[in-house]
């Protein structure tokens, strides 16, 4: 990945363009243009393809990208999933795993990776904390999506860090849950009725107002496009919020939690 964006960087500037401007011709964000030129990102073919064309290269970016060692490829569906992310208009959240990596401080999400199985080297640690908090950036755009979270209990009393790490963790929670265009719900544990009992999924609108899904699983995740699954999901989802406590409420469970570890 460093390799290939190492040569991405060479081409742009001897073709005389910056960074931003080769985005613009692309049709990408600049960011993802850094990231594929510090190493942080994998190019994915089409976009390479692109590239080759826009800079005259014949060939050697998406050469490259095809014979890149296969574990040093970034899942496909991974990168399609934080470009729409990027863009997206609105984002429906719910979780039953982990807190959402748009709502992690970097010592959690770096507990996140560190308790992979098999385990990931402190550098690929570094690599993938850095590349979670940056997706963060949406939150606090000019202009921000509109996002909803809905997060099952357990998850936010799951203390994957120290407890000073713990508490800086559910502020945090609470400051984004303040933040214009957010809406945080949380299920509480002694709910009886649960609609997301068969796991965690997102539900995104894209800028040209398409509806897409996203899910994960132990070995994958997977990009949904099917109107049939989309109204399933969107139905769960509406539920979720109808079972979670509400925003107002949510505040105030994040406040005795942070109560009962002697914060004020």
């Amino acid at each position: 990945m460093k390799l290939v964006g190492k040569l991405l960087a060479r081409f742009r500037i001897a073709a005389g363009l910056t960074q931003a401007q080769l985005a613009d011709l692309a049709r990408v964000q600049v960011e993802t243009i850094a990231s594929i030129e510090q190493g942080r990102r994998s190019l994915l073919p089409d976009l390479a393809e692109r590239l080759d064309e826009l800079l005259e290269t014949k060939g050697a970016l998406a050469t490259a990208v095809e014979y890149m060692p296969e574990v040093d490829l970034v899942p496909a569906w991974a990168e399609q999933y934080m470009d729409l992310e990027r863009t997206a208009l609105t984002l429906s959240w719910y979780d039953n795993q982990v807190l959402p990596g748009l709502l992690q401080t970097e010592a959690y999400a770096r507990a996140v990776f560190r308790n992979r199985v098999p385990a990931f080297s402190e550098e690929k640690i570094a690599i993938q904390t850095a590349s979670r908090l940056e997706r963060q950036e949406i939150l606090h755009r000019a202009e921000p999506p509109t996002i909803s979270f809905v997060i099952w209990e357990p998850v936010v009393r799951l203390q994957l860090v120290s407890d000073e790490e713990y508490v800086e963790q559910l502020r945090h929670l609470r400051a984004c849950a303040m933040l214009p265009g957010v809406s945080l719900q949380i299920l509480p544990l002694s709910h009886r009725a649960h609609a997301g009992l068969n796991g965690p999924f997102i539900l995104l609108e894209t800028p040209d107002y398409q509806q897409v899904a996203y899910s994960e699983t132990q070995r994958g995740s997977l990009l949904v496009a099917d109107p049939d699954e989309i109204s399933i999901l969107s139905q769960k989802y509406a539920m979720l919020r109808a079972q979670a406590l509400s925003p107002e409420e949510t505040l105030g469970l994040l406040d005795r939690l942070l109560g009962e570890l002697g914060v004020q």
